[in-house]
């Protein structure tokens, strides 16, 4: 056994069980210490209240606290410094042999892993891991052994290969884990540059909190998953996405749960959420180039709209004013939270490109600046999901009437009401599309004044995009 520590690098593994990296490290025997760092490069370009910074922060401080009840000498080494400089630095300081952390197949981590063990000495052990996904990379391949672009037979692949080892948890063994003087606290989001902010108390408390919120869910709201998670005005989905985001909960936990209660209509519904999860991954490790453009290249001859009007509809969708009262319920829930319902997600992202013509490439833009839950595989493969141009993308003849997702989804209008409080007073049947409504039924109300006159007649955008699809489908080979 080793008497020089093991490093493990924290990045999106914020937790102490079920923790691949750290279950790894502590196999030998040998003194464990844990390290994070808060990467400039990736803070730079955020505003400086962002809640996403406040939420590492949370989790950080959260695991601080685990660390001190286990043992009041225990803490985290933080450091804000480029990686390529911080953890050989931090190597080098602890006297450590060994640097253990989880993958991650971002490439822009990709390409900082790398730039960190070409500074580490040679004689440092260095291992990586999975952590972030059930299989990932070539995990997962068709019998001709390439990678699956169509989600329903992934899935069918998935569930024929998962077995209990694949969602097994990975139990450290946290008595290896040894005190530093490295560990010098945590900054305060002063210290990195950032403002406090309006993070909502759902996402507080680190892995403590989330796990809380996971046990509530299994418990009182898995079940009713697929009657519930389409309604965002109802506590339906799980909420747990920014915790499984940055590794607050285990996805093998999640999976798990899912997989042993696979045979309820609730259960296996929230599975299959988690494997669209897995797949969009595998699609960024195999196409890395979905970062930069379609997946399909055929779709990059798409002429989007352009110019000043252009813009100001792109304005409007992002400040919740399009006219469109689902719409603009959800992109304002996105700017007062952080969050929107996934549901929402695909109504937004639609009305971009196929309502206002739009490229997609904004609204994933935005989405990714916004959203607390932020995954770059996720967030690009669900807008050119939406956009019809990626890997099983909705069809792109298929368009969501932003009025028929609202009736049937929020039918009562209490999610519109919530966000779009100067519409609170009319009639439901008037609240989807106040354009329509009587004089009666819309009060006071004066449409133009109170409340935006829709951008653009869905009717006439839909032809406009069934039009614009329609040329690159006759040319594309």
């Amino acid at each position: 056994m080793s008497t020089h520590p093991t490093l493990v690098w924290l990045r999106r593994d914020l937790r102490l069980h079920d923790h691949a990296a750290l279950e790894l490290a502590c196999r030998d025997g040998a003194p464990v210490l844990l390290a994070f760092v808060f990467d400039p490069a990736l803070l730079a370009p955020l505003p400086r209240q962002d809640r996403r910074v406040d939420f590492i922060l949370e989790a950080l401080q959260d695991l601080e606290r685990q660390l001190r009840l286990r043992h009041p000498d225990l803490g985290l080494i933080v450091r804000h410094a480029p990686p390529r400089e911080a953890i050989p630095a931090l190597v080098r300081e602890a006297g450590a042999t060994r640097l253990v952390y989880a993958h991650d197949d971002d490439p822009y981590a990709l390409a900082r892993d790398l730039a960190v063990q070409a500074e580490l000495p040679r004689d440092i052990r260095v291992e990586s891991v999975q952590d972030v996904t059930v299989f990932e990379r070539r995990g997962l391949l068709t019998g001709q052994g390439k990678p699956y672009t169509v989600f329903t037979p992934y899935k069918n692949a998935w569930l024929r290969a998962v077995t209990a080892a694949h969602l097994a948890p990975r139990a450290p063994r946290l008595e290896h884990l040894a005190a530093s003087p490295l560990a010098t606290g945590l900054p305060s989001l002063a210290d990195l540059g950032f403002e406090p902010t309006d993070l909502h108390a759902r996402f507080r408390g680190g892995a403590t909190q989330a796990q809380a919120q996971w046990d509530e869910f299994r418990r009182e709201r898995l079940a009713g998953y697929a009657d519930q998670r389409d309604f965002p005005a109802r506590k339906g989905p799980s909420y747990l996405s920014p915790a499984l985001r940055f590794g607050l909960l285990s996805i093998r936990e999640l999976a798990r749960e899912a997989w042993a209660r696979r045979e309820a209509p609730g259960a296996a519904v929230w599975l299959s959420e988690l494997i669209w999860r897995d797949f969009y991954h595998q699609v960024l490790h195999h196409h890395p180039g979905v970062v930069e453009g379609p997946l399909k290249p055929e779709y990059a001859a798409i002429h989007w709209e352009e110019g000043a009007e252009a813009d100001a509809h792109f304005a409007a969708w992002c400040a919740g004013q399009t006219g469109y009262p689902l719409v603009d319920a959800a992109m304002r829930q996105l700017n007062q939270t952080g969050y929107m319902h996934n549901r929402l997600r695909m109504v937004t992202a639609s009305f971009l490109c196929k309502s206002l013509g739009l490229n997609w490439q904004r609204g994933e833009a935005y989405f990714a600046e916004k959203l607390l839950d932020f995954e770059l595989a996720s967030n690009s493969g669900g807008w050119q999901w939406a956009a019809s141009c990626g890997c099983d993308a909705q069809p792109w003849f298929r368009i969501f009437n932003p009025v028929t997702q609202s009736e049937k989804f929020d039918p009562d209008g209490a999610f519109i009401r919530r966000y779009v409080p100067e519409l609170a007073s009319l009639p439901s049947p008037a609240l989807h599309a106040p354009w329509s409504a009587r004089p009666v039924e819309l009060g006071g109300l004066v449409l133009g004044r109170d409340y935006p006159r829709p951008v653009v007649d869905h009717a006439e955008a839909r032809a406009r995009t069934l039009a614009r699809y329609g040329v690159v489908k006759r040319v594309a080979p």
